[in-house]
């Protein structure tokens, strides 16, 4: 087994070379020996490899003596519902996100959805694995099956409230697991018109990238909301867990201005409610949470770090740069479709078109995430916080230095010798003078 498959949130690696069937049984083995579950419930995407490791995955579980709940085929946020409502101890997606079809993985989740990270159990895991060393049960698992699919329909359906408004969608599932997410839109025929784009399970993946972050892949949806006049675009991650939107425009809405856009019809609803937002994100997420009766606060970067800390501030919604949204209606987890039904009760309310609710909240110039590969990433953060020691320093995650009219955000990959460099301006002007100025530092020789 080669120990790089062990990410900072999950195991991820190319099959079978960095992971096979061998490796999900120690696996396996493994999460019931550091986590003493009696119950796990497994659900997995569309993945060719999907059967056969799930086959091998389940019989470590088994061998164990855990028993095992089969979910399915199934999205990542049906695998964090169920996990909030059925009886089980760990719940556990075996699934490659939006990596390419030949990647496969696991996310690891306790009961209530609270994430298995590296520091919450992820690397005892990975040594156990490592050593391969098992006791023999006398005991073993026993399989059964359960669909959690009609209660996750129904529930997130019943957040609709469009009122006697209609919108006409187009959505795109890039032939991957946000397949299984539009049942809920079909609970709406006299209100929603969808367009679908790439809904074909039968041939998973074969079209783009299933990743809204590249926003190359958006292209088509684009187009064809221009064309259609629709009023919103949708698209999904391979595993449904991320979403992003395009405007009737055909503009893509940017991810972390969702999360103000979704915080003001939640606070209608919750006056005074914690909101979260990743420290990545535009200042005027926090303005509008704030002029909305929220509390908004400032959170680290990954779903370990805001589901830990949704948990602890009693947050009840939280949102990332990177198309993540947690919802408490789901464990504090992604709940990807109630971000869409949400947006479009906020436009149902208001009258307004997405461009025209997404103007209010665009106030500053965002740069996006830029990659530097830098080899001593600590020496270059040290050097940034010495140059900018006037600002308002921040270390929640990386480094975060504020000044009136600017801000950046320097973080260090966990896995490769990158830096990740986050800007943000009142002036296009000023973000591009301070955006080259930062990458010249950061990529000094």
């Amino acid at each position: 087994m080669q120990e790089n498959i062990f990410k900072a949130y999950d195991i991820r690696g190319v099959y079978p070379n960095e992971i096979n069937e061998q490796d999900v049984y120690n696996i396996g083995r493994a999460i019931v020996e550091h986590l003493r579950p009696t119950r796990m419930g497994v659900g997995r995407d569309i993945r060719a490899s999907g059967p056969s490791l799930f086959e091998s995955f389940t019989r470590g579980v088994m061998d164990g003596g855990c028993d095992v709940l089969d979910l399915g085929v199934i999205t990542t946020p049906m695998v964090y519902f169920a996990a909030g409502r059925l009886d089980i101890d760990v719940a556990v997606a075996l699934t490659a996100s939006h990596n390419p079809p030949e990647y496969n993985g696991l996310k690891i989740s306790l009961r209530n959805a609270i994430p298995v990270g590296e520091r919450s159990g992820l690397r005892e895991i990975r040594d156990l694995a490592l050593r391969n060393a098992f006791p023999q049960n006398q005991q073993k698992g026993s399989l059964e099956t359960a669909d959690i699919r009609p209660a996750y329909y129904s529930y997130f359906a019943s957040f609709a409230n469009f009122q006697d408004k209609h919108f006409k969608l187009v959505i795109d599932t890039a032939n991957a697991m946000g397949v299984l997410e539009l049942p809920i839109y079909a609970q709406f025929p006299e209100n929603l018109s969808v367009i679908n784009l790439y809904n074909d399970l039968a041939h998973p993946f074969e079209c783009h990238e299933a990743n809204p972050l590249k926003t190359e892949t958006l292209n088509e949806l684009r187009a064809q909301v221009t064309t259609s006049r629709s009023d919103l675009g949708i698209a999904y991650d391979g595993d449904a867990d991320r979403i992003g939107f395009v405007d009737e425009t055909g503009t893509i809405v940017p991810m972390d201005l969702v999360i103000a856009l979704i915080a003001k019809i939640i606070l209608k609803k919750n006056p005074g409610a914690v909101i979260l937002y990743d420290l990545r994100s535009s200042r005027a997420v926090k303005e509008i949470i704030e002029e909305n009766g929220g509390r908004a606060l400032e959170c680290k970067v990954g779903h370990a770090n805001i589901k830990k800390q949704m948990r602890e501030e009693g947050a009840i919604f939280a949102g990332e740069l990177s198309g993540h949204y947690y919802f408490a209606e789901n464990s504090c987890a992604e709940a990807s479709t109630l971000t869409a039904i949400l947006l479009l009760n906020l436009m149902a309310e208001t009258g307004e078109t997405i461009s025209s609710l997404v103007k209010d909240a665009k106030r500053y110039f965002h740069s996006g995430e830029i990659n530097s590969e830098v080899e001593n990433k600590d020496t270059v953060i040290a050097k940034l916080k010495e140059k900018y020691g006037d600002g308002k320093i921040s270390e929640l995650d990386g480094v975060k230095i504020e000044y009136k009219n600017w801000w950046f955000n320097v973080r260090p990959s966990n896995t490769e010798p990158l830096l990740r460099l986050n800007l943000e301006a009142a002036t296009q002007e000023l973000m591009e003078q301070k955006r080259e100025e930062l990458l010249s530092l950061i990529r000094a020789k």
